[in-house]
């Protein structure tokens, strides 16, 4: 018997995980997007499951990784204002450290780029334009207790 070949497969490397990653955005934009849903959860599983295997999440800070988030779905500030409903100036503020992410913006990067919200809950430094001239002064942007949101 001849084995049928499977459109999609268990990601094994980097740019195998980015080819996912970008059909799965085409799909979820797509107007019969509704019709795909099989294939959408399949792609989601499978990025899910190599983001758990490969996470470098611990290693970046909130910010870095939601630059890395933007910069692999060649998102801009004023596409994540709309993705997280808040001003291009505000997420500005949040990429450059001077503001931290609330309880809301996290549950929505989360659900945006399907990861788990512990990976944007996470302490981080920030720049205080109060304490901006002190070598080592700094202001902590601090755990959130979330309630748990099953996807």
């Amino acid at each position: 018997m001849k084995a049928t070949p499977m459109k999609y497969t268990i990601i094994k490397d980097k740019d195998q995980y980015d080819q996912y990653c970008d059909q799965l955005g085409k799909l979820v934009i797509q107007p019969n997007a509704n019709d795909l849903q099989d294939e959408i959860d399949l792609l989601t599983l499978l990025i899910t499951k190599y983001d758990e295997d490969h996470s470098t999440f611990k290693e970046l800070d909130p910010i870095a990784l939601l630059r890395s988030f933007m910069n692999d779905h060649h998102l801009k500030a004023q596409d994540m204002s709309g993705i997280l409903g808040i001003s291009k100036g505000y997420v500005s503020d949040i990429l450059h450290y001077k503001k931290g992410l609330s309880k809301e913006v996290i549950r929505k990067l989360a659900d945006h780029f399907k990861v788990k919200q512990e990976a944007f809950n996470r302490p981080y430094k920030l720049i205080s334009s109060v304490n901006i001239h002190l070598r080592n002064a700094s202001i902590m942007n601090t755990y959130k207790e979330l309630p748990y949101v099953k996807h």
